[in-house]
């Protein structure tokens, strides 16, 4: 058996932008880019026909709905706006080193997290108090491609772990999103039946 858990709203607590197009066209001028009056319409627009399931990384849609006004972002200027407006302070929730230490004695553990922005998953769990040697892979959706409740999400946590999905157990909050590994043969963990404090025990149950 192996375990992966949710980063966001499950193990960590993190603050985001209140309007996230404000906050990353802030940053983009910082870096001297000409943001367009349309902006915040042409933030909320979907810009990359990608497949359905797929991660569009947020740089990349930033690119694009500057391109749509006819802006050009030189070098590497979206990605580092988008990094610089998605900083967060961090809250490690109630009950997740314990919850981490009791799936680490029973296999390898990792972090499948939806999240558009390079690094935040990382720099997440640098600023909380998880010890990151816990986790035997970290999977992103913007690293693997694949935003849960995609099955290719769940799948490439599985993979990295070296289990089949059908020995994974997912701790999540999202119903709709992390409870989506039942679908693929996995087993759903949600905090509004387990809460995370009571994930030991849980877990011993299962011996």
């Amino acid at each position: 058996m192996a375990v992966s858990f949710d980063l966001f709203g499950t193990l960590v607590a993190a603050d985001r932008p209140d309007d996230p197009a404000s906050a990353v066209a802030a940053e983009l001028r910082e870096r001297d880019v000409a943001v367009p009056d349309d902006w915040a319409e042409a933030y909320r627009e979907p810009h990359i026909d990608a497949p359905e399931g797929a991660e569009v990384p947020l740089m990349a849609h930033v690119s694009a709905a500057l391109a749509s006004s006819g802006v050009d972002a030189p070098g590497n200027a979206a990605r580092r706006a988008v990094v610089s407006a998605f900083d967060p302070e961090v809250e490690t929730r109630e009950g997740a080193l314990e919850a981490v230490e009791a799936a680490s004695e029973r296999g390898p553990v990792a972090v499948l997290s939806n999240c558009a922005v390079p690094q935040l998953a990382r720099k997440a769990l640098v600023r909380s108090d998880l010890d990151r040697e816990r986790f035997d892979a970290i999977v992103t959706s913007v690293a693997c491609g694949w935003r849960k409740p995609d099955a290719r999400a769940f799948e490439t946590c599985a993979d990295r772990l070296g289990v089949p999905v059908s020995e994974l157990v997912h701790v999540g909050d999202d119903p709709r999103t992390d409870g989506a590994v039942a679908d693929c043969g996995g087993t759903a963990v949600l905090l509004s039946d387990v809460p995370l404090t009571e994930f030991p025990d849980w877990l011993e149950g299962r011996r």
